[in-house]
């Protein structure tokens, strides 16, 4: 049985079904000599090759049975075909290093020209080899009657800056500044503009300016292009504009500025402009159609760049060729595979297009993904018949194909580089069954596919989340004494740790013999220590805890709080001690670098409600001679506050007042404390204090006294704390406007108090006249379609607001203001929430409008909201008395 699937999978080395070809046609193929270089000078594209010996004759593969020779014989055709890609050339560079190398090309007496050049580094560029780049065109500058052109520059600018060799490009160019007389600036501001770096470009265009020297047209265009695509739109206006003052408009320039403004996503803007250039007779670039509908794509607008498609492809007056590639390749990419194949046929079949080896390899790799085996045997054999070259992406996804049709042992010798190519195409394919497969199969062959090959298996089961399948592997490669990289690991760790199995993932390390500290990074250590505390394994998170912090990795104030709450809650107490004491001894420099150990220490104990634990801490910090800081004793302070302990927090801020007078942040935490533990008085009390010693407490500590002496029914003592805030002349929050307004509305008592207190006083504030505004309920209000207009005098309403005041219509049965009110607030840029439609929902239900409760109900589920539950039973009421 297999032992990465439950299913078997058909094994690789074997036959399949597959179309059986016709007879065997001879056909001579051209003849070259390795001597004449000139034979490969052509275009890539018409190099010549054989016809194959066969054509594909079934639209179906698994309708018809293949003799093994015939296989073998598909399998070899294919096989020389792809191996008679690359002309002499590219051979010599591939297999000759340094001084060979440059001895072996120059017996190629090579006829060295700018187009020349050009055509080898694009073809290395096709095949991602920047090494062979550097060294050709490094080679090409040595050679005599040739000199590297502004073209050959900026192509091997691009071919660098595409392989993200920055470092090495600026290096490069920082060389060349020293080196060349002025007017190399030309290249040099093409240069920094492709490196990414237009400040330095521009920099170079502004000192050659002040030598009164201009850039050609070539690096204005370059230059131009290089701003949008950093997005510096506002330069790249100017240059724009500084190339139309010259004279240098051409159909380059038309499609930079169609790049420009679909960069920016004004698409709109971008079709108007194409139509502006067909409609005036200008010459329209070929790939500035491609731009545009690469544009629309990406926004997911396939019917409109298939309607510029069609509209441009009947006028003929663009070259259709590329933008059918690039429209080919982004349905491809957005999964559309049928649609993609019906328009290659359809225009090859009407139009005469001839596909680009791209368009090939997008639609070969796209059935491939879904298994459509005769499909891609037809293109590939088509590629063949038209003579389009192939390339490295051909080549894999030929390898891909022979592998799911089960003719892998007629295209390859079984060995460890073959094996390695097979995983790494079929990776690349997103066909990780059958990869797994191959590795399987390469293994009871005897042979290792190679430590490149396990990582890239290992790397791609773990972004797919196969766990078992990768815990597998790794025991094979476990057998075969072959250790992951430190990266793999960590990616292993870290995905056992998301699915909830942070206890394997703590041992993979050991499974290999490699001590954590080599492997795990700070992020590594959070994650594994947070998975822990879920599958409660305290005893192995405490440890990974303080190997962290010996690695040299500061663990955080959260991660502390987060170990010493789960020991609290275990109650294993002394154990979080015992941890302090083995933190403290690697810190030889004194108390101040162990304080905030301490302070972390006391706060997970505070969070977890063991106030004699951050007590006995605080109490082993005065033994170590270290002193207590400001946040040190806030600490302790909130930890008696959140355990409820007041008259430890009253000695303990008694102790720290005798000492040194209180500041106003201790005040306000002892305040908000007291509020929040349910002791109004003592929080009255110290209030007063803070206001007699001429101090100002914050904003939260006025919201929670005067929340706690509203919700108790003290609204004397809560109008005297509201007269004392309005004094200070801050605004009034909409937390407190909205308490107001809530208890004005459902108790007349907040306004006989306030009634009392104006008497008294003499003055009324502004709460005080939002008070007096609602105290009778919206029943005799006038102006009911402006509520939240009248509120908006008072304090800045939110949300909360506008579900008070929709409660209160609802209530009073004025569910035509309520629906307007929810209409109006969603115009002004409130989001309702649940408790918005909730709201509006049970009012219809209580007042009997069935109907129109079930269109509120949808409307709140549509928006991701469930109603309550009391909501819920006056609806199903509802219905059943309707029924």
């Amino acid at each position: 049985m297999h032992w990465f699937s439950k299913k078997p999978i058909q094994p690789f080395f074997g036959g399949k079904n597959l179309p059986s070809p016709p007879p065997p046609f001879s056909s001579s193929s051209s003849s070259s000599s390795s001597s004449s270089f000139l034979r490969f000078l052509k275009p890539l594209s018409s190099l010549p090759f054989s016809p194959p010996p066969f054509l594909p004759s079934s639209p179906s593969i698994s309708s018809l049975h293949l003799e093994p020779t015939s296989s073998k014989f598909i399998a070899s055709s294919f096989k020389e075909w792809l191996s008679s890609r690359d002309p002499a050339i590219f051979n010599v560079l591939s297999s000759h290093h340094g001084d060979e190398g440059a001895a072996a090309l120059s017996r190629l007496h090579l006829r060295l020209s700018e187009s020349f050049v050009l055509q080898v580094l694009a073809h290395l560029r096709s095949r991602a080899d920047v090494l062979t780049c550097l060294r050709f065109f490094d080679w090409a500058g040595r050679q005599r009657h040739f000199h590297h052109t502004r073209a050959t520059f900026h192509a091997i600018f691009k071919i660098l800056s595409r392989a993200r060799l920055m470092t090495v490009m600026l290096d490069w160019l920082h060389a060349f500044s020293g080196h060349h007389r002025i007017r190399f600036h030309d290249t040099l501001v093409m240069g920094y503009a492709v490196a990414g770096q237009p400040d330095i470009a521009l920099f170079l265009l502004g000192k050659m300016r002040f030598q009164g020297l201009d850039l050609n047209p070539f690096a204005y265009h370059v230059l131009f292009n290089a701003l949008v695509e950093q997005s510096c739109f506002d330069a790249a206006e100017v240059i724009s504009k500084q190339i139309s003052m010259r004279g240098l408009d051409s159909e380059i320039t038309s499609c930079i500025r169609m790049k420009n403004l679909c960069k920016q996503g004004r698409i709109d803007d971008a079709q108007a402009f194409l139509r502006q250039l067909g409609s005036s007779g200008a010459i329209i670039n070929k790939r500035i159609i491609g731009v545009l509908v690469n544009a629309l794509c990406k926004k997911k607008r396939f019917n409109d760049a298939c309607t510029l498609l069609e509209e441009f492809g009947q006028s003929r007056k663009v070259p259709t060729a590329p933008t059918y590639s690039l429209w080919i390749s982004n349905l491809i990419d957005a999964g559309k595979v049928d649609q993609a194949l019906n328009f290659f046929h359809s225009k090859k079949k009407t139009e005469g297009f001839v596909p680009e080896t791209l368009s090939y390899n997008k639609l070969i790799c796209g059935l491939l993904r879904d298994n459509r085996l005769a499909e891609v045997y037809r293109l590939l054999a088509e590629m063949w018949e038209a003579q389009i070259a192939p390339d490295k992406v051909t080549m894999n996804a030929a390898l891909c194909f022979f592998c799911k049709a089960g003719m892998v042992g007629y295209w390859v010798t079984p060995n460890g580089f073959s094996y390695y190519h097979l995983i790494k195409a079929l990776c690349g394919d997103g066909s990780i069954d059958e990869a797994c497969q191959v590795f399987e199969d390469s293994l009871k062959q005897g042979y290792f596919p190679g430590k490149t090959a396990f990582q890239f298996l290992a790397d791609s089961l773990c972004r797919d989340g196969r766990l078992d399948e990768m815990s597998k592997l790794m025991d094979a490669a476990l057998q075969k004494n072959i250790k992951p990289i430190s990266s793999l690991c960590v990616k292993y760790i870290s995905a056992l740790c998301k699915a909830g199995k942070a206890e394997e993932g703590y041992l993979v390390p050991c499974k290999f013999n490699r001590p954590r500290t080599t492997v795990l990074k700070s992020n590594d250590y959070v994650s594994l220590i947070d998975g822990l505390i879920k599958l409660n394994r305290g005893d192995a998170a405490s440890r990974l805890l303080l190997e962290m912090h010996e690695s040299g990795y500061p663990p955080s104030h959260k991660l502390y709080r987060s170990v010493i709450c789960y020991l609290c809650r275990t109650a294993n107490l002394q154990q979080v001690l015992n941890i302090l004491d083995m933190h403290l001894p690697h810190e030889q420099d004194g108390g101040a670098k162990n304080r905030h150990i301490f302070n972390y220490f006391i706060d997970g104990a505070g969070q977890a409600l063991k106030p004699e634990l951050a007590r006995e801490v605080f109490e082993r910090m005065s033994l170590r001679g270290i002193q207590p800081n400001m946040d040190t004793n806030i600490l302790m302070l909130c930890s008696y506050l959140k355990s409820e302990c007041i008259g430890d927090a009253l000695n303990f801020f008694n102790d720290l007042a005798n000492k040194h007078e209180p500041s106003n942040q201790l005040y306000n935490i002892m305040i908000v404390g007291l509020c929040k533990a349910g002791k109004p008085d003592h929080a009255l009390e110290m209030w007063s204090e803070v206001r007699e010693r001429g101090m100002v407490p914050t904003l939260h500590c006025y919201k929670e006294l005067v929340n706690v002496l509203c919700t108790g029914g003290d609204y004397d003592k809560a109008i005297k704390v509201l007269n004392d805030f309005q004094k200070t002349g801050r605004n009034v929050s909409s937390f407190i406007g909205n308490m107001i307004l809530s208890h004005t509305l459902e108790k007349p008592e907040l306004n006989r108090a306030w009634v009392q207190s104006s008497a008294l006083d003499g003055e009324e504030l502004m709460l005080g006249q939002l008070v007096g505004t609602f105290s009778g309920g919206i029943r005799v209000r006038e102006h009911l379609d402006s509520l939240e207009e009248v509120v908006e005098q008072f304090f800045q309403i939110d949300i909360f607001t506008c579900n008070i005041l929709l409660r209160e219509l609802t209530m009073e049965g004025r569910m035509d203001y309520a629906c307007d009110l929810f209409h109006r607030i969603c115009k002004k840029g409130y989001r309702p929430n649940r408790w918005t439609y909730d709201i509006i929902v049970h009012g219809f239900c209580k007042h009997g409008r069935r109907k129109e409760a079930e269109r509120w109900m949808e409307a709140m589920y549509r928006n991701g909201f469930y109603p309550t539950f009391s909501t819920v039973g006056k609806y199903n009421y509802m219905k059943i008395k309707g029924e």
